[in-house]
């Protein structure tokens, strides 16, 4: 399929998608040492949760809130 005829929300989750791996690798490059205490790996950790987070979002259903009298 041309470039041209993505969804832009497929676009954004295969965008997302793409961050998310970069992250895990960044992750699994990390050095060992007390990980705990490191603050740049915390933000990693930080920022694997909301790349998860966005493409769950972007995965589920849509809710639209309709009036209850029309």
């Amino acid at each position: 399929m041309p470039e041209s005829h993505i969804e832009p929300i497929d676009r954004a989750k295969a965008e997302i998608e793409r961050a998310r791996r970069e992250n895990s690798a960044e992750i699994s490059q990390y050095p060992t040492p007390i990980a705990g205490c490191d603050v740049q790996f915390a933000a990693l950790l930080a920022q694997r949760h909301k790349l998860s987070a966005a493409l769950a979002a972007l995965s589920g259903e849509v809710h639209i809130p309709t009036p209850r009298n029309p």
